[in-house]
């Protein structure tokens, strides 16, 4: 570890220090990298040194699965109700310290402390379901089609599962994959994201005070290509659950091919918000709203196309930029509405997309620069009238810029909202119940949300069509990914004769 390691920092006052965890968590042991390679974590708010995290080798990578692998076994045959007792006890552990958490969220994160909260509300309600779920994946019975035949499907867990986790909710992507990879019998080796690892490690730590047996749960810190390049390659990783940009998503798809590997994708996304004239407009802005700035609009979920009926466009373009302009940007401990971009990247991105929507006539209505506030601060932005062929409109912008068109048909929105490589969440505004059962079967994404902006939750199956991804997290469908079905064919000829 460099000596910067010990400079004070701010995660050092949580009411529990000894949730910050700096080495990585392999085998039930908190393990430095073996050559002393460490990376530097800040606060994008303001740039402060947080402190330093182990970056490990991909030998030790590769431990980790010899771990995992190790204590699957026991860990499957434990009965669920068992491994439902331990989930119960991370669960607990994890509400007790919302707080710690929540604040060691936002000082590596950045996004505001409310919604840190909310995260870590968020995540333990995956772990709860989980610890329910695990005790109903039954033997289930076959009506047999054969004579002098009994047949049942068994779910069997698959074995380790490689859990590659984003910056965006360092939290919540983790225990919606974990919890029911876990529950299902599966061990995990985790990879959170260099810019996130604190949350992480808390996670583990919490884990291990819940009695998780060593291998079950390993959480392994550094560079990606180093960590997960191992564990694509190997065939005892049967499992891979990945939420990050759909050319990562790619790469891991390519890369699992030769071991075929079970792939859960969860990747980026393009959200139509799509409003009729003859939907409650004061509503509608309020969701816009949620539905474009939450998480700084670094969502997968987030809104990056408006299209409005032309009757309510002017109207709906004024209230909206009105709003926008309230809203509040700051350091996350402060509880704005809109805290700083992740990195420089993110920010340079919004620079790009807005200049260029400009350039092909949009109308810039309020924002359209990077904050005073500092270097990773963008100023929440609305673009009107953009052309059709501007890059806000063909990419996934990850941050505070809205764009906005309008639209004269029913057909012509749905074709607009579609043409689109991704297919995530669809949001839909419109009085007429007929209109929104048409389009609910019409749009080409995998959820729809209908004069509200909140779907998602730990019963619900979530994920995309098109390159939105593969398989779904979330409610029994979220385990199921984790299992394979075995049948087993037994012939009664053979019992009759004794």
């Amino acid at each position: 570890m460099n000596a910067r390691a010990t400079t004070p920092s701010p995660i050092s006052h949580l009411a529990d220090p000894t949730l910050v965890r700096s080495f990585a968590y392999i085998n039930g042991r908190w393990q430095a990298a073996g050559d002393g390679a460490a990376f530097a974590v800040t606060n994008p708010a303001d740039g402060s040194f947080l402190g330093e995290v182990a970056s490990l080798s991909g030998d030790e990578s590769a431990r980790a699965v010899d771990a995992a692998h190790a204590a699957f076994r026991r860990w499957s045959a434990l009965l669920p109700q068992e491994r439902a007792k331990i989930l119960k006890r991370w669960h607990q552990l994890i509400v007790d310290n919302r707080e710690d958490l929540s604040i060691l969220m936002t000082l590596e994160q950045g996004k505001p402390i409310s919604e840190a909260r909310g995260e870590m509300d968020y995540a333990v309600s995956f772990i709860e379901f989980y610890a329910e779920e695990a005790k109903r994946a039954n033997i289930q019975s076959v009506t047999s089609h054969l004579p002098d035949a009994e047949m049942e499907l068994w779910m069997e867990p698959v074995g380790v599962a490689a859990l590659i986790t984003p910056w965006n909710f360092p939290s919540a992507m983790i225990t919606r994959k974990a919890a029911a990879a876990l529950a299902a019998g599966c061990t995990v080796v985790v990879h959170p994201a260099k810019e996130t690892p604190y949350s992480a490690l808390a996670l583990a730590e919490l884990a291990e005070r819940a009695g998780f047996p060593a291998g079950v749960f390993n959480v392994v810190t550094g560079d990606a290509p180093v960590i997960c390049g191992p564990w694509m390659e190997d065939a005892r990783v049967r499992a891979v659950s990945f939420t990050g940009s759909t050319p990562i998503g790619k790469l891991l798809y390519r890369q699992s091919a030769d071991t075929v590997k079970r792939m859960v994708l969860e990747l980026g996304g393009h959200a139509p918000f799509i409003l009729f004239a003859d939907a409650d407009l004061d509503r509608a802005v309020d969701e816009a709203i949620k539905a474009k700035f939450a998480t700084s609009g670094e969502d997968c979920l987030a809104v990056n196309r408006f299209f409005i009926e032309r009757p309510v466009y002017d109207q709906f373009c004024a209230r909206f930029a009105e709003r926008v302009r309230q809203l509040t940007v700051g350091n996350g401990m402060d509880d704005p509405d809109i805290g700083p971009l992740m990195n420089e990247g993110a920010v340079l991105k919004q620079e790009d997309h807005v200049a260029d929507a400009l350039a092909k006539g949009a109308e810039l209505l309020t924002g359209g620069a990077r904050h005073a506030l500092g270097p990773l601060f963008y100023q929440p932005t609305v673009l009107k009238n953009v052309s059709a062929d501007a890059k806000i409109m063909r990419e996934e912008t990850f941050g505070p810029v809205a764009a906005i068109v309008p639209f004269d048909t029913e057909e012509d929105v749905i074709t607009r909202a579609n043409a689109t490589e991704y297919g995530l969440v669809a949001y839909v505004h419109c009085g007429d119940a007929r209109r929104v059962y048409r389009l609910s079967r019409a749009l080409q994404f995998g959820m729809v949300a209908v004069n509200r902006t909140k779907v998602t939750g730990a019963p619900i199956p979530f994920g995309g069509m098109k390159q939105s991804g593969l398989g779904r997290e979330g409610a029994n469908a979220g385990m199921r990914a984790f299992m394979d079905i075995k049948y087993v064919c037994r012939d009664w000829a053979d019992y009759a004769q004794n």
